[in-house]
């Protein structure tokens, strides 16, 4: 198992189990404590076959290269970063997808996992990455007629690559919230227990050039539907959004830069990907980058990114 330490204690994770023990007996100095965020989310590529109008993914052309991530990586994982959380963008779009993960779950012990759309997998690309794999999300914005509005794609694509993503590790389902898709909240719970997903994970729509984010009247209805919620299948939900939900927060010392990171695909370490707080990283790797983003005020005080999930307590 891998340790990490941290305000909260000593924090122990096995990435092939998802198994997470936290001895919080152990209260080292904070001298101690890791120099990572617990998580990191790095946007392999702006490119994206989708055009969905609550997407917040910046829109012009980017893309890193492999080498630079894999360095980044190896820098994080020495200092106690756990996961990371590969996006987009699309990532599969990404030429070297199936060879970054590959090197990052042989070369660092951290847990590997990717958000995709779905509609490019292919038992071919699914092979590949197997073993390399510790967790999966799956985008599934409503069901029908309702996720085919929202994501101009055939739901019978999408359950192929539901299909296939389950053949390849633990997976969840990721549903954004707004007026189209809250009244399919037990649709969609019904779907991730029948496909076998290990977790729903609720993101509250947020404001993009397109739309706006989730109203009172949406957010009340996402509330209600929540504590009533008695599904088999475990929920999650964004930080933002998530007031008013019935949440439990297993670290609650461990806020902001400790916790979670976000890598664009132009390379700039930002506390969030929607934050316009970033800095880019140089030569000296991204610890250095993250020691200056630390001692930018804006930068030690902003909240935890959307993807830093907090659990539903039901």
């Amino acid at each position: 198992m891998k340790f990490r330490i941290g305000p909260n204690g000593v924090h122990l994770f096995d990435r092939l189990s998802g198994l997470n023990v936290l001895l919080e007996e152990l209260r080292p100095k904070e001298t101690a404590w890791s120099m990572s965020p617990r998580q990191i989310s790095i946007a392999l590529t702006n490119v994206c076959d989708l055009h969905c109008r609550y997407c917040y993914a910046p829109k012009h052309k980017a893309s890193l290269h492999a080498d630079q991530v894999l360095g980044w990586l190896k820098e994080l994982d020495a200092e106690g970063c756990l996961g990371i959380g590969f996006g987009g963008g699309e990532p599969t779009l990404h030429p070297d997808f199936v060879d970054i993960c590959k090197r990052v779950a042989g070369e660092t012990q951290l847990a590997v996992t990717f958000t995709t759309h779905g509609h490019r997998l292919t038992p071919q690309l699914v092979e590949r990455l197997k073993g390399s794999i510790h967790f999966a999300r799956i985008s599934v914005d409503g069901v029908g007629h309702t996720y085919e509005e929202q994501r101009g794609k055939q739901f019978a694509s999408l359950l192929r690559g539901i299909e296939l993503i389950a053949t390849l590790s633990p997976f969840g389902i990721n549903v954004v919230v707004n007026e189209q898709t809250v009244a399919e909240l037990d649709a969609m719970g019904e779907l991730a227990q029948r496909v076998g997903a290990s977790e729903l994970l609720l993101l509250p729509q947020q404001e993009t050039a397109a739309v706006a984010s989730m109203g009172g009247v949406v957010g009340r209805a996402l509330q209600d539907w929540a504590s009533n919620y008695r599904g088999k299948v475990r929920l999650a939900v964004s930080e933002a959004g998530a007031s008013g939900l019935p949440t439990c927060d297993p670290l609650p010392d461990e806020r902001g830069l400790q916790a979670y990171a976000h890598i664009d695909a132009s390379g700039m370490l930002r506390t969030n990907s929607y934050s316009s707080v970033g800095v880019k990283i140089g030569g000296a790797g991204v610890l250095s980058a993250l020691k200056l983003i630390r001692e930018t005020p804006s930068g030690s005080n902003e909240r935890r990114n959307h993807e830093d999930l907090e659990r539903i307590r039901v």
